[in-house]
C-alpha cells in the first residue's frame, strides 16, 4: 500500500506547526494508496473527528489533543485512531487492518494508538 506524500506533509504540519486539529486519511482501493480526506480546523474538537468518520466504511484518523496535567501544565499529544466500525465491509476491515502498521510508519510523532468501531466522547 503506497500512501500519498500528502498525507506525510500534512501530518509534519498537524505536529510541527499545528495547522490542523486532526486529519482523517483514506485508502483509495483503486490506486492502492493512503490519501488525506479531510483536514480538521485548530479549533475542530473531537466531536468534529468523530463527526467526520463515515458510520459504515474504515479510516484511519490523528487527532492532536490538548490537555492539562495533574500538576496544571499543559500538554499535547497526537493520538493515531483506527476507525473500523461494525457496519463497515469485512474486506475494507482487512485491508485497512493489514495496511496499518506500514502507514503508522511513514508518521513519525504518534504517542497513542486506539482502535476505534464507534464515536465516542470520552478522550480521557
Amino acid at each position: 500500500m503506497a500512501v500519498h506524500d500528502e498525507c506525510k506533509l500534512k501530518f509534519l504540519e498537524l505536529k510541527a506547526k499545528r495547522n490542523f486539529r486532526f486529519i482523517v486519511f483514506k485508502i483509495n482501493e483503486k490506486l492502492q494508496q493512503v490519501t488525506v480526506e479531510k483536514l480538521g480546523q485548530p479549533a475542530d474538537s473531537y466531536d468534529d473527528l468523530t463527526a467526520s468518520l463515515p458510520p459504515n466504511e474504515c479510516r484511519y484518523a490523528v487527532f492532536d489533543f490538548d490537555f492539562v496535567t495533574d500538576e496544571n501544565c499543559q500538554k499535547s499529544k497526537i493520538f493515531f485512531i483506527s476507525w473500523s466500525p461494525d457496519a463497515s465491509k469485512v474486506r475494507s476491515k482487512m485491508l485497512y487492518a493489514s495496511s496499518k502498521d506500514r502507514f503508522k510508519r511513514e508518521l513519525d510523532g504518534i504517542q497513542v494508538e486506539l482502535q476505534a468501531t464507534e464515536p465516542t466522547r470520552n478522550m480521557t
